[in-house]
């Protein structure tokens, strides 16, 4: 069947979430608690160990083969305009992100801040002072902005428009 690579994770997203459910009631019903002068039998859960092995199997392949899809979907896909691969640019993200963090903090100082520490006796006045250019700090601000606007963007294209096969 043909998913795109956002259907897929989607997928994902549910066969994780129907395995962790599954697990769940196992452990609900591979052990159980009685009353001495209690009829076990009428206490024991409802349990097939074969079965629940069987089910989580199952869906263990499932996770298997959709995470594969994807994985190679990231390393084979080239993004129109970005020049990168999907994989690629789930590295790059990241790391403009963390440019985008550093270079808003910087391009909010002052050329010079005066240090407030509370209240102190002393007579001494401390400043920090800026030692780069403020003004191209928030250039590349802007451009470290815009570049990871572009590529989130070509990013979600792909995702949402180009398809791979995933046979579950």
């Amino acid at each position: 069947m043909k998913y795109t690579c956002a259907e897929a994770s989607k997928l994902l997203r549910k066969l994780n979430e129907e395995l962790k459910v599954l697990r769940a009631k196992e452990l609900k019903g591979y052990l159980f608690t009685a009353a001495v002068d209690e009829d076990i039998e009428s206490a024991r859960p409802v349990y097939d160990y074969g079965k629940a092995q069987e089910e989580q199997n199952e869906i263990e392949k499932k996770i298997r083969k959709v995470k594969h899809a994807i994985n190679r979907f990231n390393i084979e896909t080239t993004v129109p305009g970005v020049g990168m691969t999907v994989d690629e640019i789930l590295v790059y993200i990241p790391q403009l992100s963390e440019r985008k963090r550093k270079l808003t903090e910087m391009a909010s100082f002052l050329p010079k801040e005066r240090v407030s520490k509370g209240y102190q006796a002393t007579k001494i006045i401390e400043y920090t002072y800026t030692n780069y250019e403020i003004e191209r700090a928030a250039k590349d601000l802007a451009d470290v902005t815009d570049e990871l606007a572009k590529v989130q963007t070509a990013l979600d294209v792909v995702n949402n428009r180009e398809q791979m096969d995933i046979d579950i």
